[in-house]
């Protein structure tokens, strides 16, 4: 024990090296949100995506809750996030979004929808919504993070997220997005090492039950899912595809990870950028959900509740010393995903409302001090929501995520994709996604909810019920708002030519071609 806290210590320290040695690089809000007018190099973004897209969520709460349900077929959904999520994301979006904002001047998602389609209200409709709906997604971080601490060291769920938040705070604060970055590539490098370390002890831990006949016999530890409980709309074959849908497709229109395209630096960045960031993908995303499959042959972890299948796996199998090290692997998952989130929820607040409706006259240092002020804030309310979720069980901590991820990606990935790809986008048509995925978003919980359960059943097992149906709703709202938005833009006029001109063909001088 006096090892791996040692380890814990000396992370923590290094973090807050990272944001002593950047509290000189954030001095501006351009600094502060894109690192400055260079911008970073491919593989310090790659990292930073990387770091961003995978958390505790997908550690905790995905590999154990969903490596249980589909055994090896979860694997997919790594597959998918790596080859759809990644790879393919950056080949569509990443020079496309740097341009583009570039010409714009924007720098943030709101920021970019008001100038690509002209509208302040729909900069500050977005703003909230982003604000909103990432707490949820934050406060599932540290719930993932508290199961973890509370069962390999027996440190209370509450501390553990006070520490986290605390720690994220200061060098959010001090360093801006080059201190994300910076320690997101340390916090990548420290997560491979842990993977692999991870694998090799579950693989090799002395009372694991390697009965591979279980892998012909068992439907659920099938590569793919073929048996009876896999038919039907809530059945394993629909959630599966539902899940690789939500988690591949939801990064594409998801503020924190589109963010890293507007701070890459030039092609060559972007170059790197692909492969690094898909090989990182690929291992941590295949590790990951191959681990939550591990359980199936740990005796230990039957009747274990899905939260708490890893954390019990790592307290088996992990020796003493190596126990420090998948912590920091787990915990450096965490808060490069805390602090992107939360810089992407502050930037959208001081940038958008505060700057562009509160106080248009603001000069660059009274917004870079709200935009500070408002990442703590952000980081209070999460914790504080993460705390109240942990006493009271609101939301399991996979479907507190597919909830965030679901309405984010289901409002903005028609307008935001397909605006960046296709100049007929209307603003018509935005509006139509946005208010329409929220609706949808609703009306499903309780449909599916009510199907699920019962139609006499209470209005609270209906809602219970359909939060457990997120990843499927997620998915059925981004597919929905790729579709209305090439309908409603077909259907109204074509945007003014100097709107396109602005967007599309304006000269800028660091273009990449």
């Amino acid at each position: 024990m006096f090892w791996d806290c040692l380890i814990l210590i000396l992370y923590a320290l290094s973090m807050i090296g990272v944001a002593i040695y950047t509290k000189n690089r954030s001095g501006s809000v351009n600094d502060f949100l894109l690192a400055g007018k260079k911008g970073l190099n491919g593989w310090m973004t790659a990292f930073a995506y990387g770091t961003t897209y995978f958390s505790a969520v997908i550690f905790i709460g995905y590999a154990g809750q969903f490596g249980r349900s589909f055994g090896l077929a979860s694997v997919w959904i790594g597959i998918g996030n790596a080859i759809i999520g990644t790879l393919i994301a950056w080949l569509v979006l990443a020079k496309r979004t740097k341009n583009m904002t570039r010409r714009l001047g924007s720098k943030t998602m709101p920021d970019f929808f008001e100038k690509r389609y002209g509208s302040k209200n729909l900069k500050l409709v977005c703003a909230v919504i982003i604000f909103i709906f990432l707490i949820p997604y934050s406060a599932s971080v540290y719930n993932g993070l508290s199961s973890l601490f509370e069962i390999v060291f027996g440190i209370p769920g509450w501390v553990v997220m006070i520490a986290l938040a605390a720690l994220t705070a200061v060098y959010l604060f001090f360093g801006g997005y080059f201190a994300t970055a910076l320690s997101d590539f340390i916090q990548g490098i420290i997560m491979i090492i842990g993977v692999v370390c991870m694998i090799l002890c579950f693989m090799n831990h002395d009372n694991i039950n390697w009965d591979i006949s279980k892998i012909a016999t068992d439907p659920n530890l099938a590569w793919v899912t073929f048996g009876a409980e896999s038919k039907g709309l809530y059945g394993s074959t629909m959630s599966l595809i539902s899940l690789i849908l939500l988690t591949s497709l939801g990064v594409w229109a998801l503020p924190q990870t589109i963010h890293k395209y507007y701070a890459i630096r030039d092609k060559k960045a972007i170059h790197q950028g692909v492969v690094v960031s898909t090989a990182f993908a690929l291992i941590i995303g295949f590790v990951a959900y191959f681990t939550g499959a591990l359980s199936h042959f740990f005796p230990e972890t039957q009747g274990v509740a899905d939260a708490n299948v890893i954390p019990t796996m790592l307290n088996l199998a992990i020796p003493v010393g190596l126990t420090g090290v998948i912590a920091v692997l787990i915990l450096s998952a965490s808060m490069s995903t805390l602090s992107s989130v939360s810089l992407a929820s502050a930037s959208v607040i001081a940038v958008n409302l505060y700057k562009g409706k509160i106080n248009e006259k603001a000069d660059d240092k009274r917004v870079n001090i709200v935009m500070r002020v408002l990442c703590l804030a952000f980081v209070v309310i999460s914790v504080v929501l993460a705390i109240l979720n942990e006493k009271f069980g609101i939301a399991a901590i996979a479907y507190m995520m597919g909830i965030s991820w679901g309405t984010l990606a289901g409002c903005f990935i028609g307008p935001y994709v397909l605006g960046v790809v296709w100049k007929r986008v209307t603003k018509p048509a935005v509006w139509t996604s946005i208010i329409s995925s929220l609706v949808l978003t609703v009306a499903l919980i309780f449909i599916f909810g009510f199907d699920k359960n019962g139609w006499h059943c209470t209005l609270g097992a209906a809602l219970k019920s359909g939060v457990a149906t997120s990843p499927m709703i997620g998915a059925i709202c981004m597919l929905f708002s790729l579709a209305i938005t090439v309908i409603v833009s077909l259907c109204t006029k074509r945007p003014d030519d100097a709107v396109l001109y602005e967007a599309f063909d304006k000269p800028i001088e660091d273009e990449i071609k």
